[in-house]
């Protein structure tokens, strides 16, 4: 059983204020790093010590791996988190951070490694019998495989970088003749933003749900925690999340939790892991697996009552998973996406706060690293905030949402808050169950 009591959190923003409440939950110190734009960032006002390591851009500072692992030995640091984004699923920082004898705080780097090439991932949970969406057995090598697959899987069809991620590496094609080019510009942009120029086709869903299942391992037995829907989208960047997901067939459902089960256990994972699907016609078709805590963690926390990052901590240290009996589930969550960006011109935004008015009453949650005279850089993700509402069933959680949306209010910087209200009274999300070109189509009517 691992055992350490300071963790250095190697992030920023709302996750590395999210990683210090915790530890400190759990009587662990924290060692805060930061570059030099993020100097009075509130994490790094919260956490129990603090050391910069580099100037604003990330390459430099939450991408430097030498430099994360100095901070850690200066800070006397012995165990790590990463977070999301940035190393939180790079196998080679894992991997890195255990050969200089601290504990990371996530799945072994082999493991990790496995399930982040999306083509070797495919494979994987295909031996495991999880069902894919029908494509690419292997790496797309040459222009005459393409075409003789296309033509077998018929259009629409999508490209996807084996080593994609984040909505990226990815191009649809309507019909052959797109095929040559498009397989040539994927493969230079997956080449340069990726380092890897692998590619794969699938079959290309018209109007699919995206649909995952949260897990909690530890290396001999796995716990699934439910489905979130995270179908409100726009350019693949998810605004809104919920759980459970609606109108979902239940006995498929529950089939598909227990094969994630059983591939973890496979696997021999430890840590939290997120199984996304695609969802059309009521079947599931397997897209990845993310060896981080999501985002969108706070829904499925709010409906199960249980601390993910806290147990990411404990699963870490070598406790075991808490008994299935202990999962009792209740009620409705739905989360918003607070960002700080201009949506008419659908660019991030900057600025420093200079009014914040915070919601209230039952079932409101708000997780933020924001304060009022907080300046925002300019070189980071422009996530700033999420709204989360529970409620006994979803119409409440979602009437709740709204009211607190009516409530927030962030001056000084440009923010998606009037967008977001816009969703929440659409009609197709009273109905349920969007696809994930919902938001495009209510954007297309303005």
């Amino acid at each position: 059983m691992a055992q350490f009591r300071r963790v250095l959190v190697a992030n920023r923003g709302e996750i590395a204020v999210r990683i210090i409440r915790a530890c400190r939950q759990l009587g662990l110190e924290t060692l805060a790093v930061f570059s030099s734009a993020d100097r009075h960032s509130l994490h790094v006002q919260l956490a129990d010590s603090a050391l910069c390591i580099g100037p604003p851009a990330a390459q430099d500072s939450y991408l430097n791996i030498p430099a994360l692992l100095t901070a850690a030995r200066l800070g006397g640091a012995d165990a790590v988190h990463p977070g999301y984004g940035f190393l939180a699923e790079s196998p080679a920082f894992a991997e890195a951070v255990c050969r200089s004898g601290l504990t990371f705080i996530g799945p072994d780097a082999a493991v990790m490694a496995r399930l982040g090439d999306k083509l070797c991932a495919r494979q994987t949970m295909a031996g495991l019998g999880l069902p894919l969406i029908p494509g690419s057995d292997d790496a797309i090598t040459s222009m005459e495989q393409a075409k003789h697959l296309a033509q077998k899987l018929g259009y629409p069809l999508i490209i996807k970088a084996s080593a994609g991620g984040g909505g990226r590496g990815m191009k649809v094609v309507s019909g052959p003749t797109e095929l040559e080019q498009a397989l040539a510009l994927t493969r230079a942009e997956a080449k340069a933003g990726f380092g890897n120029d692998s590619l794969y086709l699938e079959r290309y869903l018209t109007t699919p749900r995206h649909i995952e299942f949260q897990l909690l391992c530890d290396g001999k037995a796995a716990l699934c925690l439910g489905s979130r829907d995270c179908s409100a989208q726009r350019r693949h960047q998810k605004l809104i999340e919920e759980a459970p997901a609606p109108g979902l067939d239940a006995a498929e459902s529950a089939r598909i939790s227990a094969l994630c089960e059983q591939a973890c256990v496979e696997l021999g994972y430890c840590g939290v892991a997120t199984f996304e699907f695609l969802y059309q016609d009521r079947q599931f078709f397997f897209i990845e697996v993310n060896t981080r805590i999501q985002v969108e963690h706070t829904v499925t926390e709010m409906v199960t009552g249980m601390d993910l990052l806290a147990w990411q901590l404990k699963l870490a240290r070598g406790e075991p998973l808490p008994p299935r009996s202990a999962l009792l589930p209740s009620g409705h969550a739905i989360e918003c996406r607070i960002n700080a960006e201009d949506p008419e011109r659908q660019l991030p935004g900057t600025g420093t706060v200079t009014g914040l008015r915070l919601p209230g009453g039952p079932g409101i949650r708000w997780d933020s690293h924001l304060y009022p005279g907080y300046a925002i850089p300019s070189q980071y993700d422009s996530l700033v905030g999420k709204l989360i509402a529970w409620g006994e069933d979803r119409d409440q959680a979602l009437s709740r949402l709204q009211q607190a949306l009516a409530e927030l209010d962030i001056k000084g910087i440009h923010n998606n808050i009037t967008l977001q209200r816009r969703l929440l009274v659409s009609p197709e999300l009273a109905q349920q169950m969007p696809d994930i070109h919902f938001v495009e189509r209510l954007l297309e009517t303005q």
